[in-house]
């Protein structure tokens, strides 16, 4: 789950091209249990706006379709259906389930749909008010395994091979969403925008100036500053983030960010923001390199073709992938 302000610290001006004025158009709204904010540029007031809502829609139909709380669901289905018997989907659903796994296998398992069996262990909503029992957390890891869902590639099924296992997209769905919004607006001839879903933004094109946009990291210190910020065009920035969410037991902080392999919180990072051309595997990956921690995180990173990193860890340092370039804006952290 991503938590993180984006700073857009340049928007689009009033500017005029050969076909008209061009002009930005935002509509902020509440989708997947999150701040949406769409951004559609365009001259023709009445195309930006069908474009909008085009992305609205296609919003609203994958929630449909991965919700795993809505019981009309595919996804709740599965889930019910765990240990049970294999439950048949559609192509999208399996697809998004495939290439979930996938990443599963490229982070060792740090990120794992199947996390979503603990959701009833760890509250960050301030109703928890002590430790979960071990006990109860050693016995919620057992049920996440992502080599446990099973697809039938023939059938286009999806099994859960334990009963009690669930899965869940909340660490990957707002990402695919953001991609399919992206691509509804391109097909109806937006040549510049942005999809903002809940923090999990992907932009394309310019801005009207011809210079790609820019966008500010939040200072994990104080989620109203920036830190730096990323010259951007045609790529996705997603950051999770531990400066939110999180409870304080005998002195101890704990975040939201799950390590599926013990069921604590993950240590030793504050944030961790990916820019990569695709939205939902930025997504995936910002959880699967934040679990796995500084070293491991960014050793990854270096090995994936086109994909940066920047991580800011407990002590406040800056690490960044290889060949990421910063302008920073604070010396509240110190980048190494």
């Amino acid at each position: 789950m991503k938590n993180l302000i984006f700073f857009l610290l340049i928007f689009l001006p009033l500017t005029l091209c050969a076909q008209g004025e061009l002009k930005r158009h935002t509509k902020v709204l509440k989708l997947m249990g999150s701040r949406f904010e769409i951004t559609a540029v365009h001259e023709d007031d009445t195309l930006a706006w069908e474009a909008i809502r085009a992305c609205i829609a296609e919003i609203e139909r994958i929630e449909r379709l991965i919700s795993e709380w809505d019981t009309l669901s595919q996804t709740h289905q599965i889930n019910i259906q765990a240990g049970v018997r294999p439950v048949l989907v559609d192509e999208e659903l399996f697809a998004l389930i495939r290439r979930s796994k996938k990443v599963s296998e490229l982070t060792n398992g740090a990120f794992d749909i199947s996390f979503a069996a603990i959701d009833k262990i760890w509250r960050f909503d301030g109703s928890m008010k002590e430790m979960p029992p071990a006990e109860k957390i050693k016995n919620s890891v057992r049920l996440i395994n992502y080599q446990d869902i099973l697809l039938d590639e023939n059938q286009k099924s999806v099994f859960l091979k334990n009963k009690g296992m669930k899965i869940g997209f909340g660490a990957i769905g707002k990402g695919y969403a953001a991609n399919r919004g992206k691509k509804v607006m391109q097909a109806l001839g937006i040549r510049s925008g942005i999809v903002n879903a809940g923090g999990d933004l992907i932009a394309w094109g310019n801005n009207a100036t011809g210079e790609p946009w820019k966008i500010g990291i939040t200072d994990p210190n104080d989620k109203n500053k920036m830190i730096s910020w990323l010259n951007v065009a045609d790529m996705a920035v997603v950051t999770s983030g531990d400066y939110e969410k999180f409870v304080v037991f005998d002195g101890i902080r704990y975040a939201h960010i799950i390590d599926p392999h013990t069921g604590y919180p993950a240590r030793g990072l504050k944030s961790v923001t990916i820019l990569c051309p695709d939205a939902e595997l930025a997504d995936a990956l910002a959880t699967g390199v934040f679990v796995l921690g500084e070293t491991p995180g960014l050793a990854l990173i270096n090995q994936l073709k086109g994909i940066q990193c920047l991580i800011i860890t407990d002590r406040n340092e800056i690490k960044t992938s290889q060949g990421l370039e910063l302008n920073l804006i604070s010396d509240s952290t110190q980048k190494d």
